[in-house]
């Protein structure tokens, strides 16, 4: 029994890793490269998950674990304890100060949408809000550069209003470690824990609603509705961070990253064989 449901994971794996193999390829990313990430993070993960009494795993035990040797297990804990398999993926200062802008009283109306700022002029300007958060990119710089994406509009007075929460970068590289690190690892990260038989809380929330009986001509359709409830939905739950977040401020707390993620799929792989 176990050694069949071990092989319905490996089944279930090789489907979930089809869209990631595509990745890869489009990247120039072959499997050399691919497997020493795996096999960092099978290191990783034994070592530090797997311990006894609190207490990292012997190298010997992440061996029998992983199927290392010994020898190539030193050479990853290694690389791992110098911090070259370090992950890093930032918001943009422009991401930074859009957010900002939606979430500070003072940059709100009383019904929390943002406020046409002057670029100048002391608080409450536009100038005031790209200094306290956009690091160190000068206010012209990162006002051409929201009005290039679209996210912002200037009128005759020079005053500047949002119109929009998102945008697409110019950089898809950029779009595609975001996605991965903030959604496909999120989402794998609460498998992994609404599965694990030693958890002790409570499960996190879950769902997916799909359907089987579709026509072909229908999908257009469909993914314009997806589309229009998926933005709602994101920019309520934004709504409901950006209050939390005003009340961390005053707070000496330790923060936590916290992500909810909604997603439309729609099976294009003849090849990939599964079951709903």
């Amino acid at each position: 029994m176990q050694d069949k449901t071990k092989q319905r994971v490996l089944d279930a794996f090789l489907l979930v890793m089809r869209p990631v193999v595509r990745i890869l390829l489009r990247y120039g990313i072959g499997y050399r490269e691919f497997a020493e990430v795996t096999k960092t993070a099978f290191v990783d993960v034994a070592s530090s998950d797997f311990g006894l009494r609190g207490r990292p795993t012997n190298i010997s035990r992440v061996a029998v674990m992983t199927g290392l040797t010994r020898k190539e297990i030193k050479r990853l804990r290694n690389k791992i304890a110098e911090g070259d398999s370090s992950i890093s993926v930032k918001i943009t200062p422009l991401l930074d100060v859009l957010h900002h802008w939606h979430a500070q009283s003072e940059f709100t109306d009383s019904t929390g949408s943002p406020l046409k700022l002057p670029f100048s002029g002391g608080r409450q300007s536009f100038t005031d809000l790209v200094k306290r958060f956009g690091g160190d990119i000068p206010a012209g710089a990162m006002r051409t550069e929201m009005k290039r994406v679209g996210v912002i509009t200037e009128d005759a007075e020079g005053r500047l209003r949002v119109t929009g929460r998102s945008f697409k970068s110019a950089s898809d590289d950029e779009n595609l470690l975001t996605i991965l690190v903030h959604g496909v690892y999120a989402l794998l990260s609460n498998v992994c824990h609404n599965f694990d038989p030693g958890r002790t809380d409570a499960t996190w929330p879950n769902r997916v609603a799909y359907t089987r009986s579709l026509r072909t001509s229908d999908t257009k359709q469909l993914r314009r509705v997806t589309k229009d409830r998926i933005v709602d939905f994101a920019e309520s739950m934004d709504d409901v961070f950006m209050a939390y977040e005003s009340l961390q401020e005053s707070d000496q707390d330790v923060s936590k990253a916290v992500a909810i993620g909604i997603y439309y799929f729609e099976e294009t792989d003849d090849n990939a064989e599964y079951e709903w």
